[in-house]
């Protein structure tokens, strides 16, 4: 699709795509990044939101969050070159790799994460409520 409008100048330079192409891609995009900045961000919020509730530091909560984002980015930059590599330059085995690490992180949560404390019932609102008003 993308090659039938592609487009060479009269230099012989490949043209910009007509502006239909460009409007449809910003849209794309636009949508998308939606969903995107809610991942990026509700982790952080979950966080702090956690580490107040608790009495926990919030730098501290969301630098170990923050190490745990990026140290497995970084390893996986510098190791799944190699690692493809080794297995004849396809992307497949560093695919593998990545959904057994993610169904480990899987059991890992659930298992050895603490469950956070329960919320308040809204019954012992509305009783402390009815025995405070005359």
């Amino acid at each position: 699709m993308a090659q039938s409008h592609r487009r060479i100048d009269s230099t012989g330079a490949i043209a910009p795509p007509p502006t239909g192409i460009k409007v449809g891609a910003l849209s794309l995009f636009a949508v998308l990044g939606i969903p995107l900045a809610v991942t990026y961000s509700i982790p952080f919020a979950l966080a702090s939101i956690f580490s107040n509730t608790s009495g926990a530091g919030q730098g501290l909560s969301l630098g170990v969050l923050n190490l745990a984002i990026v140290i497995p980015q970084m390893v996986v930059s510098v190791a799944s070159g190699p690692w493809d590599a080794l297995f004849g330059g396809g992307n497949l085995p560093a695919f593998v790799v990545g959904a057994i690490a993610a169904a480990a992180s899987g059991v890992f949560a659930l298992t050895m994460l603490p469950s956070p404390p329960p919320d308040v019932p809204v019954t012992k609102i509305e009783s402390t409520r009815s025995t405070t008003q005359p």
